[in-house]
């Protein structure tokens, strides 16, 4: 089964699948539909939730000794693979093979994978996955339709507004739904339900903190070491925490390694370029980024971005804040080839 990430919430209203498919880079999407599935599976009594992050060597026997193991706390659990680059591998393949022709009882499984590659999806495990499992697209939100997707947002909290406040926030955000999410949650705070004025949005858009997430990402972009410093120091000096900051910066990343890797295929930057929702005056800023920066590079610091935020979540010895000033300030360093 093939669903809309905007659909999930209706189909969990009506059943729980064993197998959920997350194909996708958006952020928010992942974020949300991993939320709901979590919620059904608890909701049906699942006490118990194991996560497991693909790596370079990592052991798929782990995904067989969970499913030969009997839970201690509940009679129902929740099994999470995380496969970042989306290649399981020659050994991984053949696990989630087995895994989709036999099915863990009493387990709901969450595979989550970014965007795949073409080989990616016309590989016998993704077949597999397709087959077994509910595949749900985790689509970005056009420019387009950026602003609908706005007042639809706004309603659920009761709220609403005209059409050139929408098409002023969409355009403050830059079609980033993790900013845009943060800026409606914002309006519910500060004003009643009901119509929200034109003047109302934009003291509430323009009034932003002084240093934001979002800036550090065109920081480390520009190259500048030092305001990346200053705005790391004001975020922590601000309370904010780590995972906040990290989620904008895999958003400015990820879309330079698939631009990355249109290059290495030989294809049109520029269509490239659109293709990652990269638009206007800020593909030049992604023209030098990419002038300074390897695709393995951006590749390893995707992944560093992968252990800091265990790090956070203290599945990993360290000091995230650090590990993440690190990475951050050796982006901004790099210097053009």
């Amino acid at each position: 089964m093939q669903l809309d990430s905007n659909q999930l919430k209706q189909h969990l209203l009506k059943t729980l699948a064993p197998l959920y498919v997350l194909v996708g880079d958006e952020p928010l999407a992942l974020s949300e539909c991993l939320d709901s599935i979590r919620h059904a599976a608890r909701k049906a009594g699942a006490d118990e939730r194991n996560s497991y992050i693909v790596e370079r060597n990592f052991n798929w026997q782990q995904i067989n000794q969970f499913a030969q193991a009997l839970s201690l706390f509940s009679a129902l659990r929740i099994l999470e693979i995380h496969i970042p680059n989306g290649k399981p591998g020659v050994e991984g393949g053949k696990a989630l093979a087995e895994l989709c022709a036999n099915l863990i009882p009493d387990t709901t499984t969450i595979i989550v994978l970014p965007i795949l590659e073409r080989d990616a999806k016309n590989s016998a495990w993704f077949g597999a996955l397709q087959k077994a499992g509910v595949v749900i697209d985790l689509k970005e939100i056009s420019p387009t339709h950026l602003p609908q997707w706005l007042a639809a947002r706004l309603a659920l909290q009761n709220q609403s507004t005209d059409a050139i406040s929408l098409a002023f926030i969409a355009h403050q955000v830059e079609g980033n739904l993790l900013a845009a999410h943060q800026e409606i949650q914002k309006l519910a705070l500060l004003y009643p339900a009901g119509e929200i004025s034109h003047d109302a949005i934009r003291e509430a858009v323009l009034n932003v903190s002084r240093f934001d997430a979002f800036q550090l990402g065109d920081a480390v972009l520009t190259g500048d070491a030092a305001r990346v410093t200053a705005i790391l120091q004001g975020l922590q000096d601000e309370g904010e925490q780590v995972v906040a900051v990290m989620n904008p910066l895999m958003w400015v990343l990820r879309p330079l390694v698939r631009i990355k890797q249109a290059e290495a295929r030989n294809e049109n930057i520029m269509t490239a370029m659109t293709n990652a929702r990269i638009y206007g005056d800020r593909q030049n800023l992604v023209k030098r980024a990419l002038s300074r920066l390897s695709l393995r590079q951006l590749e390893a610091a995707l992944q560093k971005l992968c252990d800091i935020d265990k790090t956070a979540k203290g599945m990993m010895q360290g000091d995230a804040w650090l590990e993440l000033s690190r990475l951050c300030f050796g982006l901004a360093k790099v210097r053009g080839r």
